[in-house]
């Protein structure tokens, strides 16, 4: 799954600096492609709005757009593991005849066991009109549809496509929305950047049928993968609820709104976060490109060795080599990830005032970074557990995570306004040791689990 990563990287390692440039935007999009039309979308929509006159309408989009966006997130988590983990082993098999059939097949169940959610949130909780409930209705199916094709991204090769995609759906979105706004209002917004979405949905899955030129060969047989790797289910609901759980906790704070369709957030809290998680993205195309290749270029080696009796010495020394490659990965990503936060919170104070952003958000910005910081460092130690198939331990931190992002948030509101963002930022810092140590452990025995303990053949 990392194929994507060795087209990037061989762009990256041209002798020019478009390359280089071009080569890491696409990885931003692979890595962070819905998070950033996001981002970019409600960005997009408050200048448009400003300039409308259509502030009403554009705190609708905002609500639905968090609203679609946390709750695919945390609903399509467990299937998008799954999904990820089946569609690598049929490529390890050559057997790749059925990713199009499971992309189908993972579509309609997912969407169809997300529909009374959908039909509760916006037909029977918000106070909203019946073009906006079917908008905000249309706009969160096409984010769910984004999010599952998106596990196609990395295995794709065809980045061109991916980006084009990615860029003009979004401007397409914003085009419509333009357009829809003085018409329509919050239906229009919420409507036309939910064509951009449509868009960015239909180009991507079209692109994964003509890399995969199939029939649509059984479907939902990735759903057997459930009972055989449960702790992916887990992991996936758990962490990408561990990425909202804060925020959740946040909305019960006295200085939560709750907005005249009857959804409730609180601006202050979600905006900061918003732009803290923002600064993860350049490690995040770092990872794609340099950092996950190398790493499985060693454990390819590690396997293969194995496959082909290596001695014990030949073992030992490539399991030193993977332990090599993880330290210095490590290091370059807490390098990069420290200076960007650096940057970012001593630029806050003229961004902030720069975009109107009121200043006492400061402080949660930067200790939404400073967790943000931390929070990468521990996707990166869980990705390294999930290559080593530790799939308990991966249940077990992000649990851990869980619980110390909702707890300590929790903490924060008798605390007070000053507290907000603590409890994200120790959370972060405390399941980031916590993993590390997991991983020294376990990598520091990794012949032991190769041939003991996840030696399906002694079991």
């Amino acid at each position: 799954m990392a194929g994507i990563g060795f087209v990037l990287r061989r762009l990256t390692r041209q002798d020019d600096l478009t390359g280089v440039v071009v080569g890491y935007v696409y990885a931003a999009l692979v890595s962070s492609g819905p998070f950033l039309v996001t981002v970019i979308a409600m960005a997009a929509v408050g200048l448009l709005g400003d300039a409308a006159g259509e502030q009403p309408a554009v705190a609708t989009f905002r609500l639905v757009t968090i609203y679609n966006f946390a709750l695919s997130l945390v609903c399509c988590g467990p299937f998008l593991l799954v999904m990820t983990r089946y569609l690598a082993d049929r490529i390890y098999e050559h057997k790749v005849e059925e990713a199009p059939g499971m992309l189908i097949g993972a579509t309609a169940v997912t969407l169809g066991l997300q529909l009374p959610l959908v039909v509760w949130l916006y037909f029977i909780h918000a106070d909203m009109t019946l073009p906006e409930r079917l908008a905000a209705s249309v706009h969160y199916f096409l984010i769910c549809g984004i999010w599952l094709v998106s596990v196609f991204l990395s295995a794709l090769k065809d980045y061109r496509a991916i980006g084009y995609s990615f860029a003009g759906g979004m401007a397409l979105g914003f085009a419509a929305a333009h357009l829809l706004l003085p018409d329509f209002g919050a239906a229009g917004l919420i409507g036309g950047f939910a064509i951009g979405l449509a868009a960015i949905f239909f180009a991507l899955t079209l692109r994964v049928m003509v890399e995969y030129p199939y029939g649509i060969l059984r479907p939902f047989a990735f759903l057997r993968y459930f009972p055989r790797v449960w702790q992916l289910a887990v992991f996936g609901f758990a962490y990408n609820l561990t990425i909202w759980c804060d925020k959740l906790v946040l909305w019960l704070a006295p200085e939560a709104e709750t907005a005249a369709i009857g959804l409730v957030s609180n601006p202050a809290y979600d905006s900061a976060m918003f732009l803290a998680n923002l600064t993860t993205v350049p490690v995040l195309a770092v990872f794609i490109i340099a950092i996950e290749t190398e790493f499985f270029e060693r454990y390819q080696t590690f396997y293969r060795a194995i496959e082909q009796h290596a001695t014990y010495r030949e073992i030992r020394a490539n399991q030193a080599a993977i332990a090599r490659t993880l330290a210095t990965a490590g290091r370059s990503i807490l390098l990069l990830q420290c200076i960007v936060a650096a940057l970012a919170i001593l630029a806050s104070p003229a961004l902030f005032a720069a975009l109107g952003i009121d200043a006492r958000q400061l402080g949660i910005f930067r200790l939404g970074t400073l967790g943000s910081l931390f929070q990468i460092l521990f996707v990166f130690l869980t990705i390294v557990l999930a290559y080593f198939d530790l799939r308990m331990r991966l249940v077990q931190v992000t649990l851990l995570y869980l619980g110390l992002n909702a707890g300590l948030s929790w903490a924060s509101l008798a605390w007070g306004f000053a507290w907000y963002g603590y409890g994200f930022f120790l959370a972060s810092l405390l399941a980031f040791l916590a993993a590390l140590a997991v991983v020294i452990r376990e990598v520091g025995r990794l012949p032991f689990l190769t041939f003991v303990k996840n030696n399906a053949s002694i079991r």
